[in-house]
């Protein structure tokens, strides 16, 4: 119990922190409190089951004399809470983050606008970006084939939106509230083979059998967020990806793409980076604005790309 109110209490706490504003110290925002919050809360899980499974294996090599009178009413109004629980969070909570989360889910790269000059063999491009956001580009195109694009793309409306889909915090909660509805269901059997039967060991296997849904169940949610938190390539993008590299490297004037990374910041929040290598001539505000269009469509909500100009 101590454990359960220490997870839950973390998760309130994340959700809470991950709707604080950005700041020069945290630019990117406290969005990744709800992973940090789905870590914990599957760690707690991973050593609740480990801990019932361990009981349930000492109780089974020797099984205790246990009082079970009261043991089965007792399990049986702490499983109706725990249903009562389910079904306010499926009404509630689930359905509310879900609604978030599609909310803000418009791109960053509509509306770009842009302007350049050039003089002699010098060249220089800025682009803008216009909606709910900004960003900066530069092209430097030198005689000796030297070049360097950094474009940098920031929107806090669309991160305020992503902070409030907390899914990982909620998909924790879910499972605490699950792992007791399991408990209880466990101890409703084994007190019925008990009193009706005598098997006294059912109390010990049903533990363990309890322990094991539990660890199964906890298991994708660690595996999200230590991908997350290690920086992997988002698994709903690793399919569409390819077929984005490929369309950009068809574009007019692009000779190649190098250096691709593309992240998850918080819950369906992606960010990338990449690398162009492009013609001398190749019109470098076009290349951006269809490399931004076809990473959106993708689903990557921002996208920082780099140009650099093959020699004359």
């Amino acid at each position: 119990m101590f454990f359960d109110c220490t997870a839950l209490l973390a998760g309130l706490a994340a959700s809470v922190i991950s709707k604080w504003r950005s700041n020069d110290a945290f630019s990117y925002g406290y969005v990744r409190a709800e992973v940090l919050a789905g870590f914990v809360n599957g760690l707690f899980l991973i050593f609740t089951a480990f801990f019932i499974f361990s009981e349930g294996v000492e109780r089974a090599l020797e099984p205790p004399d246990v009082h079970h009178e009261r043991l089965l009413p007792v399990s049986i109004l702490g499983f109706l809470v725990n249903l009562i629980g389910i079904f306010v969070f499926q009404h509630g909570g689930h359905g509310h983050s879900h609604g978030s989360g599609h909310e803000h889910s418009h791109s960053l790269f509509n509306g770009v606008l842009s302007h350049g000059h050039s003089h002699g063999g010098h060249g220089h491009t800025h682009t803008h970006e216009s909606k709910h956001g900004h960003g900066h580009s530069h092209d430097h195109s030198h005689g000796k084939g030297h070049s360097h694009n950094q474009e940098y793309c920031h929107d806090d409306h669309s991160l305020e939106g992503a902070a409030g889909s907390n899914r990982q915090i909620l998909e924790g909660v879910f499972l605490h509230i699950v792992a007791d509805t399991l408990g209880s269901v466990g101890v409703i059997i084994s007190a019925i083979l008990m009193q009706n039967y005598g098997l006294m060991i059912a109390d010990p296997i049903c533990s363990m059998l309890i322990a094991l849904l539990i660890g199964v169940s906890v298991v994708p949610l660690l595996r999200e967020s230590i991908g997350i938190l290690m920086q992997r390539t988002p698994p709903s993008l690793e399919s569409a990806l390819p077929q984005c590299y490929q369309r950009v490297q068809q574009l007019q004037g692009v000779y190649s793409l190098h250096d691709p990374h593309f992240w998850t910041l918080c819950s369906d929040v992606y960010i990338g980076t990449l690398k162009l290598f492009v013609a001398p001539d190749a019109d470098a505000k076009w290349i951006l604005s269809q490399t931004h269009n076809i990473f959106t469509q993708a689903g990557v909500r921002q996208l920082y790309v780099q140009i650099d100009f093959a020699a004359m």
